[in-house]
């Protein structure tokens, strides 16, 4: 499939791709080997995903004295 390149350098994907990714608006975009790549990302409110992230530490039994230990560990780490 051919796309091109607008004045105001602008790309309109074609339908085909388009319809693979149904409802995705945005893409991360990046080069490789000469060659671009776009990743589809899917945008989500920050409190939900930060929400979504307590609970999963909550079923894995990780408690707040746990992350305060990791981050000292991880600063050792780093100065040596």
């Amino acid at each position: 499939m051919l796309a091109k390149k607008t004045s105001k350098n602008q790309v309109t994907l074609p339908k085909e791709i388009v319809r693979k990714f149904p409802n995705i608006d945005y893409f991360d975009v990046l080069v490789e080997e000469g060659k671009v790549i776009m990743i589809p990302v899917k945008v989500v409110p920050a409190t939900s995903s930060l929400e979504s992230i307590r609970e999963k530490m909550r079923k894995l039994g990780v408690r707040e004295d746990d992350v305060s230990d990791a981050v000292s560990w991880a600063r050792k780490k780093k100065n040596r």
